[in-house]
């Protein structure tokens, strides 16, 4: 499994406990240093179900300073997945990332029954 997060990030840090917690190996990935492709996005937005909205840190600083709350629903899906691709910090964290499942954001709900053995 391929967990995205970035290091100062409580959350990320939380996840990171539960699956040291439950066993699960990961992959750790600096979503800050190393962020996703456009590529990578677009096909962990198929495997998510998810609309390509949900992937937005819309807490973050880029994403207010963007002043993406008004324009995100203006950008076309191409627009929205390169915005995605060009900063790290503009993706909501962490994502798990498995061969037929995406997780975006950490819920312990979710990840328990999505990745528990």
């Amino acid at each position: 499994m391929l967990l995205l997060c970035y290091p100062q990030c409580t959350t990320c840090r939380k996840a990171k406990n539960w699956l040291e917690e439950h066993g699960v190996e990961y992959t750790e990935r600096n979503i800050k240093t190393e962020n996703p492709s456009a590529g990578e996005i677009n096909s962990w937005r198929k495997l998510s179900a998810q609309p390509l909205k949900k992937f937005f840190n819309t807490s973050g600083s880029s994403y207010k300073e963007l002043g993406l709350s008004k324009r995100l629903p203006e950008l076309s899906e191409d627009e929205q997945i390169t915005l995605l691709a060009a900063d790290g910090m503009l993706v909501k964290r962490p994502i798990a990332v498995t061969e037929d499942k995406v997780l975006i954001g950490f819920k312990a709900e979710e990840w328990e029954k999505e990745l528990a053995r």
